[in-house]
């Protein structure tokens, strides 16, 4: 006889209804439209004088005295852009209202990238290494020098820079690139200070680990250090880098030869030169952001990075 089997009735899980009330939005108190005001008032005081700069730039000299203070480029024209690329003659230069002798822009927008750059490579590599003394290494005196290092920070470079000029001058470095790069090249205080604090925050097991393998401190530095540090020391290059480009007094005293001239030495003696009595605004303006834009750029590219190391610890 045959048998029925009854399914047997599986139970269905439980379906909890989700009662919970639909997320409000949040209504702006006081304290965030205070808040939100404060900002894009910053915002717009920090933007405004890049757009006066290029609003100046794309105008004529002649709409400029006629017109100053208009928000808006008076008498639109990429003149002043011509004339600091030196895609105008001479002739052209006078007619516009510009300066009466060119500007070799691209000298000297050489000769602060290779001033700038060794800088940057050789201050943050010998600084790195003073910090891993300062931070790894057991010496006697180490604390004491250490200070010493620190007081420097409140010397201002005024003080130091008719010494080096002598000294520079006793070398027979004046006009050249390493008498523009010596006095800055190895390192710096607040250099070592910066990345001594991030290498006191690197556990000392891992260090030891490399020692135990057979690894020298040279090693150690090369290939366990820095690679950790890389993010302080993007940092520290940028920070660096910036610096030596806007760099004013130092260049003027050791770098007057047009050959080794840095863009802001140059753009100094630009705004000197006024053959019609007034200066070439636009020019000046149109010259001074081209030469912040490699700034700009490279802050763009590498702004996360530089504040995310800003609060760095240690490893995480």
């Amino acid at each position: 006889m045959p048998t029925t089997t009854t399914p047997v009735p599986v139970a269905e899980p439980d379906v909890v209804a989700d009662t919970r009330p639909p997320r409000e939005r949040r209504r702006p108190t006081a304290g965030r439209v205070l808040a939100w005001i404060g900002l894009i008032t910053v915002l717009l005081v920090t933007v405004f004088p890049f757009y006066w700069m290029l609003r100046t730039s794309l105008s004529t000299n002649s709409a400029l005295a006629t017109d100053p203070g208009n928000l808006l480029p008076a008498g639109l024209t990429l003149d002043a852009y011509r004339r600091v690329f030196g895609l105008t003659s001479l002739e052209e230069n006078l007619a516009q209202g510009g300066a009466g002798s060119a500007l070799n822009f691209w000298v000297y927008l050489r000769n602060s990238v290779i001033v700038s750059t060794a800088i940057t490579l050789g201050q943050v590599f010998f600084s790195a290494m003073a910090a891993y003394a300062f931070a790894r290494l057991r010496w006697p005196g180490r604390n004491v020098v250490f200070a010493v290092f620190l007081a420097a920070l409140m010397v201002p470079g005024i003080f130091t820079a008719i010494p080096n000029f002598v000294l520079m001058k006793d070398l027979g470095l004046l006009n050249t690139y390493a008498g523009l790069v010596l006095p800055t090249f190895f390192m710096t205080p607040f250099a070592i200070f910066f990345l001594r604090q991030f290498f006191l925050g690197i556990p000392r097991e891992i260090e030891e680990a490399a020692l135990i393998d057979g690894a020298g401190r040279l090693r150690v530095f090369l290939r366990v250090i820095l690679p950790m540090a890389s993010a302080p020391i993007t940092t520290l290059a940028v920070l660096t880098y910036i610096t030596a480009w806007n760099e004013y007094f130092w260049p003027l005293l050791v770098g007057q030869e047009e050959s080794v001239r840095v863009l802001t030495v140059a753009l100094g003696i630009f705004r000197s030169q006024t053959p019609f009595g007034t200066p070439d605004w636009s020019g000046l303006m149109a010259a001074t952001l081209v030469a912040a834009l490699p700034i700009v750029l490279l802050f763009v590219v590498l702004g996360r990075r530089i504040v995310n190391s800003i609060g760095f610890s240690g490893i995480k």
